[in-house]
């Protein structure tokens, strides 16, 4: 909450200074040519409710369906990298010692390991491609092998120059802009974090303890069991809705732009 508005406020200083006409135009170009991403359709499709209140909607039948099928849908988009993102922290975590963190991060120099922390953090997240939601069990991992608080912030928050996004940044507004858009987003990240590094060190509010939990010791019956078994049984109700529904045609279709499947978007 801290280092977001600060990242908004770097970048739209780097964006009036150095972002020309002559970039935007090239990017409008690229865009211009309409090349297809992952699940293209299901980011355009509209399968909306919107007669009755906010239960009636919900309860009914077509407000039933088009939730499964968002449900679903955002499952189908985002599942490799959720679970990449957990097998890279586990890995991490298992098969990395402690002792090579330490030294990488540079713990037994506390003063320019403040500093090398935030310019560090970004390029793990580069190299280790984990999305937004992977990369927290991942942040954990480097935070207690060492890595500075700083380091940690600008880890996560570089989730917008992984790989994959790079390259849909490529597709969408060609090689310039996406060069244009990884040095300053890189920028702001290393400049965030050193912040708030800064800031939450004078008001100690930095945590001394390096022990975040990524994972559960053992399986255990407590109230997490219960919830998780309420909402495996509603997820279990929506993917067969969805597949009463006319959901595995969707799917199919959904690598193209919602004109082409305009028919299968309304929920019944």
């Amino acid at each position: 909450f801290v280092g977001g508005p600060l990242m908004i406020v770097f970048l739209a200083v780097l964006f009036a200074v150095f972002l020309t006409p002559e970039l935007v135009a090239s990017a409008r170009r690229q865009t211009e040519k309409g090349l297809l991403g992952v699940m293209e359709g299901h980011a355009e499709m509209d399968m909306s409710v919107s007669e009755g209140s906010l239960l009636q909607r919900i309860f009914s039948a077509r407000g039933f369906t088009s939730i499964s099928h968002y449900f679903v849908m955002d499952w189908l988009s985002i599942w490799r990298d959720i679970a990449l993102g957990l097998l890279i922290a586990g890995a991490m975590a298992a098969w990395v010692p402690d002792s090579f963190w330490q030294d990488f991060f540079l713990t037994s120099h506390p003063t320019l390991a403040t500093t090398w922390g935030p310019l560090i953090g970004p390029v793990v997240a580069v190299v280790s491609f984990v999305c937004s939601i992977g990369n927290v069990p991942l942040a954990a991992v480097l935070w207690n092998g060492g890595i500075s608080f700083g380091g940690v912030v600008s880890f996560i928050f570089a989730d917008l120059i992984v790989l994959p996004i790079l390259n849909i940044y490529r597709k969408y507004y060609g090689l310039r802009m996406t060069a244009f858009l990884f040095v300053t987003f890189f920028a702001t990240m290393v400049a965030a974090g050193l912040v708030v590094d800064l800031v939450f060190d004078v008001l100690g509010l930095i945590p001394n303890e390096r022990a975040a939990k990524v994972e559960e010791a053992s399986i255990t019956l407590n109230y997490k069991s219960f919830l998780n078994g309420i909402f495996l049984v509603i997820a279990a109700i929506l993917v067969v809705r969805f597949f009463l529904t006319g959901g595995p045609a969707m799917v199919r279709m959904m690598n193209q732009p919602a004109e082409a499947g305009a028919a299968h978007h309304s929920p019944k």
